[in-house]
């Protein structure tokens, strides 16, 4: 699970590169998680980002960069329930 939350659903994250359904849900669920935690830590290079920042980050990766049930999931407990959907998408 570790060595996969850097990986994205593309295939464009790393160590290996892996996509789709080749990613362990709990990765997938961690890398959402691992996304929202350092946007809103602060960094001795940048302050931290806001909570609505963050979603905002993961929504625009939902179903490319990251599982969309998982981002669904993660605005039910973080935003709560609140999500712009896109038109003709069912969260």
């Amino acid at each position: 699970v570790v060595r996969q939350h850097h990986e994205r659903l593309d295939g464009s994250g790393y160590p290996d590169g892996l996509k789709g359904d080749a990613l362990l849900l709990e990765a997938r669920i961690l890398a959402v998680a691992d996304v929202v935690d350092a946007m809103t830590s602060h960094r001795p290079y940048r302050p931290a980002h806001t909570l609505d920042a963050a979603l905002g980050e993961i929504e625009r990766g939902r179903g490319t960069l990251y599982d969309a049930s998982v981002v669904d999931a993660c605005f039910r407990v973080l935003g709560g329930g609140a999500r712009a959907t896109p038109e003709g998408d069912t969260p």
